[in-house]
C-alpha cells in the first residue's frame, strides 16, 4: 500500500494522549515530535541505538532513554509507539510492539495528526528544506508572528529543532524519505528543488519527481505553492497561488539583487513580486543561503509580516548547526561543518566557501549510505573536483546493509583532481596533525561531525 494511502490510527485517538513511546528517539525528527509531546505533559520514553549530544539533552529535558533493544522497558499503558523508517525492520522493540497490539505508527503519522488543525507552511526538497524552514520558523518567532516548529536541524539561535507557540500555526520540514511529506496538508508549500535521491525508495529519478509534484497537489485550495524558478518539470507544479523564486533569475517572481560582500556578510536587496524591497543583511556564509533566504522572505512576505521585521529577522539569523558551521574561523585555520551529503549540495558548498576565502580548500567528505553511494558516484566526483584536495572516508551505512563492490573508492576512482585519498578517521587525524591545513570544511550526514572537536583541538594546538 502507498503511503500516502496509510490508514493513520492516530486520526482515530479522541481521548488524550498521555503516554508515548519513540523507537530511533535520537534522531533529529524524531526528537522535535518528542520535545512536542513534552511541552504538552506527555509522559515521553524511548529506545535508541548509541548516546549522543541530542540524546544527552532529550534526557536533560525530562526524556526517558535507553540504548538497548529492551522489551521490559515498554510499559503496556502506552498510547501510542512512534518509529522512524530508519529503524530495521528486525528491531526487537518494534516487532514487540506490532505482535502486542499497541498503536505503532511511523513519524509522518504523528506530523499529519498534529497538523490536522493548524494552517501549515511545509518546506519540501532534495536539499535546502533544513535551512529555508529553520529560517522561516526563525522569521515567525523573530518577529512574534509565532509558530510552531519541526525541523530537521538545530536552529542556532535557540539550540534546538522544536518550539511551541499559542499561534495556530506550524513550520514543517516536509521529509520525502518513504514518501512521508505526502501525508502532509499544506496551506503554504515551499519546494527547494526536485533532484534524484532516495532512489532505494522511488527507483527512478523520474518517480522522485513524481512524488514532488503529488506533494504539490497536496497544497489546501486557496493556499499558496513557492517552488525555485527553473524546476526540471515545474511546469507540472500547480497550487491556486504559485509563486517562483531563484537566487538572481529575473525570471522568478522572487530573486536577490545588488549582492555584495561586507566585512564576512552578504548584503543585498530582493525584488518582490516586482517591487524592489532593499537592505537585507545575512550573517552565515554561503552563497546558496541568499537563495534560501530569498525562498524564506517570499514566505513573509506572502503571509504579510512588515518588511522591516523580516530585515531585522534575518540579520539575527545565526544558521542551523552542522550546515555551514564554523568551528574555526581566524586568521591561522578555517575549519567549517556541513550536512552536505547530497552532490548538489557540495556544489553549492565548495562554491560558498570559494565565495568567501582564497587559498587551497581541503574537503574531507564521508559519503552516506550505499545505495546514495552507488547512484551518484559520478555526480559526486563532479562536485568534489571543485576542491584543491578531497579526503574521502569510508562510507556511514545508516540503516544499510553493506553491498557487494560498493566503497568510497567508486567516487575516487571518477574523480579528476590528482589530490585525492581515502582514510580511515584514525589516519585523518594523524595526517590533519602532520599537514595543518588552513581551509577545511567537514561534510556529510553520517558521524563525522564526531571529529570536529578532536580536529579542532589539533589545530588550535599549532596556532
Amino acid at each position: 500500500m502507498s503511503e500516502q494511502n496509510h490508514t493513520n490510527p492516530l486520526l482515530a485517538i479522541k481521548s488524550e494522549i498521555n503516554k508515548v513511546y519513540f523507537i530511533g528517539i535520537g534522531g533529529i525528527g524524531m526528537s522535535a515530535l518528542a520535545r512536542y509531546f513534552k511541552s504538552r505533559k506527555v509522559d515521553v520514553s524511548g529506545y535508541d541505538r548509541k548516546e549522543t549530544p541530542l540524546t544527552k539533552q532529550l534526557v536533560s529535558e525530562g526524556i526517558k532513554i535507553h540504548y538497548n533493544e529492551d522489551i521490559k522497558s515498554i510499559s503496556r499503558d502506552i498510547d501510542a509507539v512512534i518509529y522512524t523508517p530508519a529503524i530495521a525492520e528486525t528491531n526487537k522493540e518494534l516487532i514487540f510492539c506490532r505482535e502486542n497490539n499497541f498503536i505503532v505508527v511511523k513519524r509522518s503519522d504523528v506530523l499529519q495528526w498534529i497538523t490536522e488543525r493548524t494552517f501549515n507552511i511545509c518546506v519540501g526538497g532534495s536539499h535546502g528544506k533544513t535551512t529555508i524552514s529553520t529560517m522561516i520558523a526563525h522569521l515567525l518567532r523573530d518577529t512574534k508572528y509565532g509558530c510552531n516548529a519541526f525541523l530537521g536541524g538545530v536552529s542556532a539561535n535557540y539550540n534546538s529543532n522544536f518550539w511551541a507557540s499559542e499561534k495556530n500555526v506550524s513550520v514543517i520540514e516536509a521529509d520525502e524519505y518513504d514518501r512521508s511529506f505526502l501525508k502532509l496538508s499544506p496551506d503554504l508549500a515551499v519546494i527547494t528543488a526536485m533532484d534524484a535521491d532516495h532512489l532505494d525508495i522511488y527507483g527512478t529519478a523520474r518517480e522522485v519527481e513524481n512524488a514532488y509534484i503529488q506533494f504539490a497537489q497536496r497544497v489546501k485550495p486557496h493556499g499558496c505553492l513557492i517552488s525555485k524558478y527553473g524546476l526540471k518539470r515545474g511546469d507540472e507544479l500547480y497550487a491556486d497561488n504559485h509563486l517562483t523564486y531563484s537566487f538572481e533569475d529575473k525570471n522568478a517572481d522572487v530573486f536577490s539583487v545588488n549582492r555584495k560582500i561586507i566585512n564576512g556578510a552578504y548584503h543585498f536587496d530582493i525584488s518582490y513580486q516586482n517591487q524592489l524591497i532593499e537592505g537585507f543583511t545575512l550573517n552565515i556564509g554561503g552563497l546558496h543561503n541568499i537563495e534560501n533566504a530569498v525562498a524564506a522572505i517570499a514566505v513573509a512576505k506572502y503571509i504579510a509580516i512588515e518588511e522591516e521585521k523580516i530585515k531585522t529577522a534575518i540579520a539575527n539569523f545565526k544558521g542551523v548547526k552542522r550546515r555551514f558551521e564554523y568551528y574555526l574561523n581566524n586568521d591561522k585555520h578555517i575549519l567549517i561543518d556541513d550536512y552536505a551529503h547530497h552532490p548538489q549540495e557540495l556544489s553549492a558548498l565548495i562554491n560558498g566557501i570559494r565565495s568567501l576565502f582564497d587559498g587551497k580548500l581541503t574537503v574531507v567528505f564521508q559519503p552516506h549510505l550505499y545505495s546514495r553511494t552507488n547512484d551518484m558516484a559520478a555526480d559526486f566526483a563532479s562536485s568534489l573536483d571543485k576542491a584543491d584536495e578531497v579526503i574521502l572516508l569510508p562510507i556511514y551505512p545508516a540503516r544499510e546493509l553493506p553491498m557487494e563492490g560498493v566503497s568510497s573508492d567508486l567516487i575516487l576512482q571518477r574523480m579528476k583532481i590528482s589530490n585525492k585519498r581515502i582514510l580511515s578517521k584514525e589516519d585523518l587525524l594523524k595526517t590533519i596533525s602532520l599537514e595543518n591545513p588552513r581551509l577545511m570544511v567537514l561534510c556529510g550526514a553520517g558521524d563525522i561531525d564526531e571529529l570536529l572537536l578532536p580536529i579542532k583541538e589539533i589545530l588550535e594546538a599549532k596556532q
